[in-house]
């Protein structure tokens, strides 16, 4: 096969694959045709588990897979499949467990594995350098380790075969759980903070050494501890670390949003990569901080990171694409860095030494000769050390940004992938319901609702079942796995609560729906990553710990807690409560790999306050009790809206609504936890006072 001569892969939707199209490797992607060729051959199966915005990906393929050498090797002895993780994280949580069980390594991407032709894996790694420059820690080169397989498939198959069987029954065995009686109760909660303090960093924020993860999830656990345990410590590190967070180079300073990670632990030089779903998390993280603290620097960078997402993120059709790329023009951040001569020329010498000494930009740079711009002082204080007004600092600050963004933009930008992922989706509408409510902005808000819109319109089968995954422009495709149903159920909830358009309660009841028909565990507690219906794999696992996103779990039982709350059923809360004791286990020896299940347990645990606000919808009186309600960090809580000018309540609300009213005309909230409420808050100023 020529270099240049397409693939397989020229002919898929997955921007991931399609890099791999021109590769003199015979690549296929997973599927009926692949899997038949491996068995017709009797060949091992090289599985490459990747994503587009993956950069020892792109070094792995451009040493290796477009090497004629390599893929000659490649083609003679192996059927050779290419996945892209984000389309089929199926495929990726048994093959990165099967790795995990194999190595007792941390994994990563690329995820390069071995297996027979009955997908039984025997051999897995991550990235493989084209020589032997690191056999002495253990990782040969990836053409050694070919001839090394090819070898033992040859001569050692039945030791093959022991492995493959000993592995497979491991995974089929994995996220197993007795349903159990036992209580779940505080001292989880109070486990994981201790837990958090043990592996916090008081000097940078965060948790533990390079390379440094943002931990949205924790973050937003600490913050629900804090409440709890009223322990301002708590409070305290999620201040510091949000704060270190949006002032290093992980965030970007000129255009907003974050990157993947930080490789040092002082958050300067990120993994340039941006992902859809850190910058919903992170989004959400700041909006409760801003919640709890009233910080406006809280609100401005949740804000700036909302404003990147609408201005680089989001499709024509509103919904939200998965990823940018670290690289561009073959080298990792170059799209963000700069050179003092750069500043210099877009500038002038006044605005270019003033930017220089906010953003610490040197001659000799902070990463390979140039600069990731940073912050080491508040506006307030950067202020005062220039001599100006804090609104005059500011707005010469924004002046500057808007001169570096508008050269920033005619550069080579990085790649895009531009999969809309359901799941994804989920979390980035989450986010802008979350901050559209908090922050009052109805900008945020429509994004939200049209992103969903567009997800229940085109991403769904006429008998309610999600689709993961779609191009712009192509057809969806592929069944949604548990993480989908359960992140854009999560999400509807939370538009439902910033809007009170019934349509999005009734969408997340039937997700809900769904999810516990296909999902649930018959015999156990909790949910398959997998429905009943699937592609038969070799095991059908369920996520218990929080990756680079929630688990499938702990989302599904947030998003039935927050409904059930909401509309009263019973059979919504029971499977959440049953998985909740059945992973008792998972959150007391794992806490740090379970903050959205402790979040989910924070909440169960309560008190849960279920808000009812009555009154007319266009009174000023209404929208401010609304706006104050919101504004109010009250983790543990469901709001619903009703104006009786309009009719009766919607019915899936109506036991929430019985017998409550405006009173006297005037908009009243009723606060009711415990099967109990209080009562009414009549009128604007009573309302602010208590959510004040």
């Amino acid at each position: 096969m020529s270099a240049h001569a397409p693939n397989r892969l020229a002919n898929e939707t997955s921007l991931y694959l399609k890099q791999h199209a021109n590769n003199p490797v015979d690549w296929y992607p997973w599927g009926p045709e692949a899997l038949a060729r491996a068995k017709e051959l009797d060949r091992p199966i090289f599985l490459s588990i990747g994503y587009s915005a993956c950069h020892w990906c792109h070094v792995m393929e451009h040493e290796s897979f477009e090497d004629p050498s390599t893929a000659a090797v490649m083609n003679a002895h192996f059927v050779c499949i290419k996945v892209d993780r984000e389309e089929r994280p199926d495929l990726d949580t048994i093959y990165m467990n099967a790795l995990h069980l194999m190595t007792r390594e941390g994994g990563g991407w690329p995820l390069s594995v071995f297996l027979t032709p009955d997908l039984t894996p025997f051999y897995a790694g991550t990235y493989y350098p084209p020589d032997d420059r690191y056999a002495a820690h253990g990782r040969p080169s990836f053409k050694r380790l070919l001839a090394e397989i090819h070898n033992a498939w040859t001569t050692r198959r039945d030791r093959i075969t022991e492995v493959g069987r000993n592995v497979t029954e491991y995974l089929r065995q994995m996220g197993d759980a007795e349903a159990g009686d036992a209580a779940v109760a505080p001292d989880l909660l109070s486990n994981a903070l201790s837990t958090l303090r043990r592996s916090y960093d008081p000097k940078h924020g965060g948790f533990g050494g390079a390379p440094k993860f943002p931990h949205a999830l924790e973050l937003r656990l600490l913050l629900r501890l804090g409440e709890r345990f009223n322990d301002p410590v708590a409070q305290e590190m999620t201040a510091h670390t949000l704060t270190m967070m949006a002032r290093g180079g992980m965030y970007d300073q000129v255009g907003g949003g974050f990157a993947r990670y930080s490789v040092d632990e002082k958050w300067l030089v990120p993994h340039f990569e941006k992902m859809l779903y850190d910058n919903a998390l992170l989004t959400s993280a700041y909006a409760e901080a801003f919640q709890k603290t009233r910080e406006p620097f809280f609100e401005k960078i949740a804000r700036e990171t909302l404003d990147y997402v609408q201005r680089e993120m989001t499709a024509p059709n509103s919904a939200f694409f998965s990823t940018q790329d670290a690289d561009s023009e073959g080298e990792e951040g170059k799209f963000y860095v700069w050179g003092t001569d750069e500043l210099l020329d877009v500038l002038g010498p006044q605005d270019a030494e003033f930017a220089a000494k906010v953003w610490g930009v040197t001659r000799q740079g902070n990463f390979e000769g140039h600069n990731i711009l940073f912050r080491t002082l508040s506006d307030e204080d950067e202020a005062k050390a220039n001599g100006l007004s804090l609104a005059d600092f500011r707005t010469r600050l924004k002046g500057i940004k808007a001169k570096l963004y508008e050269v920033r933009s005619k550069r080579v930008w990085p790649g895009r992938d531009e999969k809309i992922l359901t799941a994804w989706n989920g979390l980035m509408i989450a986010a802008f319901a979350h901050a559209g409510a908090v922050f009052g902005d109805e900008r945020y808000l429509k994004s939200a609702a049209a992103a969903a819109d567009f997800v229940l319109s085109n991403m769904r089968t006429p008998d309610g079942r999600l689709y993961r995954t779609a191009g712009v422009g192509q057809p969806p495709k592929l069944n949604g796995y548990l993480e989908d149903y359960a992140f854009l159920a999560d999400a509807l909830v939370a538009l439902y609560e910033a809007t009170f358009d019934p349509k999005w309660l009734r969408s997340a009841t039937e997700l809900a729906e769904v999810m516990l028909k296909h999902f649930a565990d018959p015999k156990g507690p909790g949910f398959f990553f997998t429905a009943d219906d699937h592609e038969q794999l070799i095991a059908r696992t369920k996520d218990l710990h929080d990756g680079s996103t929630p688990s499938g779990n702990a989302m599904a039982v947030t998003a039935l807690l927050r409904l059930a709350a909401l509309t009263g059923r019973r059979d919504l809360a029971e499977p959440a409560e049953r998985a909740l004791r059945g992973y008792r286990e998972t959150m007391a020896e794992h806490p740090a790999a379970s903050g959205q299940m402790l979040v989910a347990l924070d909440f169960y645990l309560g008190p849960v306050q279920q808000i009812a606000v009555v009154g007319p919808e266009q009174a000023a009186d209404t929208k401010r009790a609304l706006a104050a309600v919101h504004r109010a960090f009250r983790p543990n809580r469901v709001i619903a809206f009703h104006d009786p000018a309009i009719g009766a309540p919607p019915a899936e609300l109506g036991s929430l609504f019985e017998g409550k009213g405006a009173v006297g005309g005037a908009v009243a909230v009723y606060v009711c936890e415990n099967f109990a409420c209080r009562a009414p808050l009549v009128g604007i100023e009573a309302v602010e006072e208590r959510f004040r």
